[in-house]
């Protein structure tokens, strides 16, 4: 029998995953009713991803604002009463969903927030200006700081592209809501926070590495990032000891769902139970945000800090692919048909195990496999 098609992505429906739900199984049973119900058969090499999202869920991996400000304010202890100190907030995405209810829960545990906002745009690309308006402005990037009234004054009182908010005075409600002191910084040097104050949260998610040596080479005296914050439990809460608050999302107004923790567990368990019940070796793997660009709004959506936290082993790794039209148009250009088919199929099937540097893979740009699946 030929085979007329190619690779299938298939959503399967699954009950409302609520906290302690046995997700191993909810899982297992989805797809092997989904297979039944819909003629399909599974294989070896099959791969099923399961949102983090539900997998959090099933964990009860919350947490409460209450928490934040008790763990920020542990962390940055110089104040009195109910609060502590100042603080610099730095480099956070412009996300309602991603970071606003983080930003309540600091500015809970805390007199007064210097919040540092990267232009023209956040790291994901969520713009605060066009980069047209930049270049018509004179101002400089990598180097200028600008206070709030010269923001505005050069580039007014911008909306975002598709929620419409205003996020410099949508963040800085957040802060004076809390009962914090707020005040808004526009730079792109990490360093130049260090000027309001020497204690420090970076909130970036993918340059934070680079952004916590930069501070501390230059002078901070205490600095810590969102991985550091509710990376163990408080007053019970949910946590996650490799992320903290890296790739929470919004709950409630009050709550935020933390990124699942413990997965190669949960991954293992679900191809364990998978092979038991079809004797097929599947892959599993929890996956997030996708790594991939708008072309309207040009914003990165990958949110999370990385696609896939957990993967069986037979996904570890990149593609290696060869560029099926390169062949067809020039190392195989005077063949056709089956002829033409049969020597492509050959040419894969004697690939190199590595085509890195091979003309033959131009075009195919090896990406991780869990990124690619994810995406």
């Amino acid at each position: 029998m030929s085979n007329t098609l190619g690779t299938i992505s298939r959503g399967i429906k699954a009950p409302i995953i609520k906290r302690g739900d046995n997700l191993t199984e909810i899982v297992v049973q989805s797809v092997l009713n989904a297979a039944k119900d819909n003629g399909f058969e599974l294989r070896d090499r099959d791969v099923v991803a399961v949102t983090e999202a539900i997998v959090a869920r099933a964990q009860g991996n919350y947490a409460n604002v209450r928490d934040i400000a008790e763990d920020v304010k542990a962390k940055f202890p110089n104040g009195s009463g109910a609060r502590g100190g100042s603080i610099g907030v730095i480099f956070p995405i412009l996300s309602r969903n991603r970071f606003a209810v983080c930003l309540r829960g600091i500015a809970l545990g805390v007199k007064k927030i210097y919040l540092m906002l990267s232009y023209p745009s956040d790291e994901v690309g969520n713009p605060l200006i066009t980069t047209e308006q930049l270049v018509e402005s004179g101002v400089n990037p990598y180097g200028d700081v600008l206070n709030e009234s010269e923001f505005r004054e050069r580039f007014g009182y911008g909306k975002h592209l598709f929620t419409g908010v205003d996020y410099i005075e949508y963040y800085k409600q957040v802060i004076t809501d809390a009962g914090a002191e707020a005040e808004i910084v526009f730079a792109n040097n990490p360093a130049a926070i260090l000027g309001y104050t020497k204690n420090v949260i970076y909130a970036d998610i993918h340059t934070r590495k680079a952004t916590k040596e930069k501070l501390l080479k230059n002078g901070a005296e205490k600095v810590c990032g969102l991985e550091d914050i509710l990376s163990a439990p408080v007053n019970g809460s949910g946590f996650n000891p490799d992320y903290g608050m890296l790739g929470f999302n919004k709950s409630t107004e009050e709550t935020v769902k933390l990124f699942p923790r413990d997965c190669n567990a949960f991954v293992e368990a679900v191809a364990r139970r998978l092979h038991e019940e079809t004797g097929k070796h599947i892959e599993v793997m929890v996956n997030g945000d996708g790594a991939f660009k708008d072309p309207v709004g040009f914003i990165w959506e990958l949110a999370d800090p990385v696609v896939s936290p957990a993967f069986t082993p037979g996904l570890s790794g990149k593609t290696n692919e060869i560029k099926i039209k390169y062949m067809a148009d020039n190392k195989f250009a005077d063949l056709k048909g089956d002829e033409l088919r049969e020597a492509i199929s050959d040419e894969i099937r004697h690939k190199k195990n590595d085509l890195k540097g091979d003309m033959a893979s131009q075009g195919t740009t090896p990406r991780y496999l869990t990124d690619l699946l994810g995406s």
